[in-house]
């Protein structure tokens, strides 16, 4: 994937179909559509990855299943989030097309 940042990457919500990315980006991507199914089926095909866990840890504490939401933050690392939803998936956005710039 080349890089992108997040105000590029939302940019590409009006497609149909996302950008070639990787899945926990992927799983973003459907979640700012509007499909929570979509976007946990692409979280789910990344649950090994620091990056998959994360963001299936939001997607679960966007759903209101805290419990499941806190067994995911803690699979990732990280403390379960506090901030709107809205500023975890920009900040888990953000994190993850940062891993992929050309010098990262």
């Amino acid at each position: 994937m080349t890089f992108m940042r997040v105000d590029t990457f939302k940019g590409t919500l009006s497609r149909d179909e996302p950008p070639e990315m990787s899945h926990a980006l992927r799983a973003l991507w459907w979640d700012a559509k509007g499909d929570w199914d979509k976007a946990h089926a692409c979280a789910q095909q990344d649950e090994e990855s620091p990056e998959g866990t994360w963001v299936h840890a939001y997607l679960h504490r966007k759903e209101g299943d805290l419990s499941n939401a806190a067994y995911w933050y803690r699979r990732a690392g990280r403390p379960v989030a506090t901030m709107s939803l809205e500023a975890e998936w920009a900040t888990i956005a953000d994190a993850l097309l940062s891993e992929n710039t050309p010098d990262g």
